[in-house]
């Protein structure tokens, strides 16, 4: 019994490599918010390091080192 709820299907399977080559389309919809969340952390972490930067005197390769 894999799963017991009828509403659920696996995508088929398919060989290596086949999804990224066929015309099915992608869930831009999850894209969308992934790289959003990607964007806004990078953004909170250049701001982080910028911070540090005044706070220590030295720069994200300095904070690393030190």
């Amino acid at each position: 019994m894999p799963n017991s709820d009828p509403a659920f299907q696996y995508e088929p399977l398919e060989r290596f490599g086949e999804g990224l080559t066929t015309r099915r389309p992608w869930n831009t919809a999850a894209l969308r918010g992934v790289e959003q969340l990607n964007g806004r952390v990078a953004m909170l972490g250049f701001a982080a390091a910028l911070v540090g930067e005044l706070i220590s005197g030295h720069g994200p390769a300095g904070q690393v080192l030190a």
